[in-house]
């Protein structure tokens, strides 16, 4: 039975793992916490909508379910050439067939970045905004400003989404505790259309919904710096706030970046379209990268999400099934490149969807609420298997 070394316990990583246990392969999993974080659902730990338990799924309850090998343990080292992955422990890892990489992305570190919350970033961060946010309320007033930012050299790396959603579910919580006039809202972001990739129609439902919240909106100037009062812009500006939530964009892993595989000018994995990082003849190697790690290539509008992390995974344990059975029908990602979400707004929501044809942001009053819930517990379940999964999804 051919071994395969799957690294990372995200959504690509723990895809990864049961679609090849399918296929009944020799599986390890390597994750740096015990735990799979469900980030999608988190946008309500702020707010006491959910506990942070709610959006965990136990590792060891996964290996259960799927009869993987799990590994707790961070990664330290990964060398294509002596096909060897070093732990943080210091275990070396050198007797697998193939080996996924699924850890992630680092983040892009701007100036003072420590003064700042990310609902995007490490799990325990969503706590942090959640103490903060009950300080402020427990004041009875406060300036509250949420953004995210770009990285020049892979524009695929932005993910802006989840601090719309987060916003919008401050401003709604503060409203039913009646205290919303006693707060100043203000989302920001660098480029002068921020959710531009979502299209035209979605952009301009933002408009309309940050101006009937009373949400105000500082876009299109750079960040030098942020402060802990507020973030500072390249005209010497400030944005005063007595709480600053920014997502940065995604920059290449540092355990990439100190390997010898090729990336781009990001950082980020190269791979073909089917998540297999190539040799330097252009033959097909015995490394896979999926997820955020992996280079995202096709539309200007692409961006990194968990379902096209998820297709990924299928993808490469589909591909690697492929090549152990002498076959080439191999599967792309590229042909399901697109932007799919339902935006929270803590009573209502908003479908967005785009692909090569067409884009559109649909709104959704309490429903779309209560259909990301219904998401979220679909979510846990297909994970642990109690319940199958809806084809497609």
């Amino acid at each position: 039975m051919k071994k395969i070394l799957i690294l990372g316990g995200g959504f690509a990583g723990v895809d990864a793992a049961t679609h090849l246990r399918k296929l009944n392969y020799d599986v390890t999993l390597v994750s740096n916490r015990d735990y799979f974080y469900i980030y999608p659902t988190s946008i309500w730990i702020p707010t006491h909508e959910i506990g942070f338990k709610d959006t965990c799924i136990d590792l060891n309850e996964l290996q259960k379910a799927h009869g993987f090998n799990l590994i707790i343990d961070g990664v330290n080292k990964i060398s294509k050439e002596n096909n060897s992955v070093t732990l943080q422990s210091g275990k070396i890892i050198n007797d697998y067939d193939y080996l996924i990489i699924a850890i992630g992305a680092s983040k892009m570190k701007p100036k003072g970045v420590e003064n700042t919350f990310s609902i995007c970033g490490a799990p325990e961060q969503s706590l942090a905004i959640r103490d903060a946010l009950d300080d402020l309320v427990k004041k009875g007033s406060g300036k509250i400003a949420m953004g995210f930012g770009g990285n020049p050299k892979d524009t695929s790396a932005v993910r802006g989404g989840p601090g719309f959603e987060l916003l919008f579910n401050v401003h709604n919580m503060l409203k039913k505790k009646g205290i919303r006039d006693k707060f100043e809202l203000t989302f920001f972001a660098p480029m002068a259309e921020p959710g531009k990739r979502m299209g035209p129609n979605a952009l301009k439902m933002m408009a309309t919904m940050f101006s009937k919240l009373k949400i105000k909106q500082h876009f299109g100037k750079k960040i030098t710096h942020f402060e802990k009062d507020g973030v500072v812009f390249e005209d010497e500006s400030k944005l005063d706030a007595d709480l600053v939530m920014f997502i940065p964009a995604g920059d290449g892993h540092e355990i990439i970046k100190e390997s010898d595989l090729s990336t781009n000018d990001a950082g980020f994995i190269k791979t073909d379209d089917y998540s297999c990082v190539l040799n330097e003849d252009g033959s097909l190697s015995n490394i896979y990268a999926i997820g955020d790690v992996a280079s995202l290539e096709g539309y200007d509008w692409r961006a990194k999400q968990g379902h096209v992390a998820e297709v990924m995974a299928k993808n490469a344990a589909h591909n690697i099934h492929q090549r152990e059975q002498n076959k080439t029908n191999f599967k792309g990602y590229n042909e399901h490149l697109n932007i799919l979400c339902v935006m929270d707004t803590g009573n209502g929501a908003a479908f967005v969807y785009r692909d090569e044809k067409k884009a559109f942001m649909l709104p959704m009053p309490i429903f779309g609420h209560w259909l990301k819930k219904a998401w979220g517990v679909y979510c846990r379940n297909t994970k642990l298997g109690k319940i199958p999964r809806i084809p497609g999804m």
